[in-house]
């Protein structure tokens, strides 16, 4: 995507070729900043902060840092050490861990001697990998706001929940993905962008990037979603996804199992976008998911930009009362009318992501 029209990526490769710069999203929409990644510590960081947040990009994340550690030291002990430092950043984006399984088989398959640069290697592929896949999702999502297009006058109204576009990912996004591909090929194509409280993915970071690609938006409350479909304001609604279940159910930011309630009871169509890598073979079905719970200042405050452009933070909340702040949550796969890949889409089933990844069931075979 572009940036005052220059192109970047969420996360690349600085110039020394041994550290990476990541758009810092703890800033947005209020400034644009990069920040350099040189450490394990500073890509845990990175992760733990949600300077970076969405589930592929967490997992470029970890493998660069990943690669900072066995550019520093590259026995076992190190790799195990890292690899465990990285996982306990946040547990419930499976791409982190799919990641770090990667480039640690990887480094493990040589000797001590060449890891560092292949770790490096593999992790560009990685970001390129993600990308490439990006890019199919949005082609293969497109012709859903194809037809919607094709069955109303006026614009196609998309409702989306947190931020499933490029900040998410290291180029191109998931769920926004079709989006772009729509309003570039010159569809009339609106976006109903949910605030996702309470770090506000939605209002500071989707609604910033739809603006910078001059996709038209309107930002909405968390609870208006139910009402606009309700009165026939939605055509269909994408999100993305941190985990999907072998059986199709979802794992996504706080509040998607409330929208998915809405569109089923107004039979409007919810759609998940996803890449490969996001889907947990191992989990049966969204019950076996861990939740990560956040502190509790993520609800109590806000964080904003003054009439003078300072950006402050301020308390909402009683300070005597408590707070429970669970990130995610699940979404049953008999809410879901399909998920979008980059192989095409598919029913929420087991059947249906078989059908796309034929490859799983003659694993689960032998």
């Amino acid at each position: 995507m572009k940036v005052d029209g220059i192109p970047r990526r969420s996360i690349q490769l600085a110039a020394d070729g041994e550290t990476v710069e990541i758009v810092d999203q703890t800033l947005l929409p209020h400034r644009f900043e990069t920040r350099r990644l040189a450490t394990l510590e500073d890509a845990a960081t990175a992760i733990r902060d949600m300077r970076v947040r969405g589930a592929p990009l967490i997992g470029a994340t970890a493998a660069y840092g990943l690669c900072f550690a066995v550019r520093d030291d590259p026995s076992l002990a190190s790799i195990e050490n890292a690899c465990a430092a990285l996982r306990a950043t946040r547990p419930t984006a499976v791409n982190l861990g799919w990641a770090l399984d990667d480039m640690k088989a990887r480094m493990l398959a040589l000797d001590e001697t060449g890891r560092a640069r292949a770790a490096f290697a593999r992790a560009a592929e990685i970001c390129d990998e993600d990308v490439a896949i990006n890019a199919a999702i949005g082609e293969n999502g497109l012709g859903l706001l194809r037809s919607a297009a094709d069955r109303r006058t006026g614009p196609v109204n998309v409702l989306t929940h947190c931020n499933a576009g490029w900040l998410a990912t290291v180029d191109g996004g998931t769920a926004l993905a079709p989006v772009y591909g729509a309003h570039d090929s010159g569809i009339d194509v609106h976006v109903w962008v949910d605030e996702t409280r309470p770090r506000n993915q939605g209002a500071g970071l989707t609604a910033w990037e739809l603006a910078a690609h001059g996709v038209p938006h309107t930002v909405i409350v968390d609870n208006a979603g139910g009402h606009l479909m309700r009165e026939g304001r939605v055509d269909l609604c994408i999100t993305g996804t941190d985990r999907t279940c072998a059986n199709g159910d979802v794992c996504n930011k706080i509040g998607t199992y409330l929208k998915a309630l809405a569109a089923s009871d107004n039979g409007v169509p919810f759609y998940v976008a996803l890449p490969g890598p996001t889907i947990d073979w191992t989990a049966e079905s969204g019950a076996e998911l861990p939740i990560e719970e956040r502190g509790g200042d993520e609800v109590s405050t806000a964080t904003g930009e003054t009439e003078t452009g300072e950006v402050r933070t301020v308390r909402l909340t009683p300070a005597a009362s408590p707070v429970f702040n669970p990130a995610f949550d699940v979404t049953p796969a008999r809410l879901v009318t399909a998920l979008i890949t980059e192989r095409g889409i598919a029913e929420a089933s087991e059947e249906g992501l078989l059908s796309l990844y034929p490859e799983r069931r003659r694993a689960a075979a032998g």
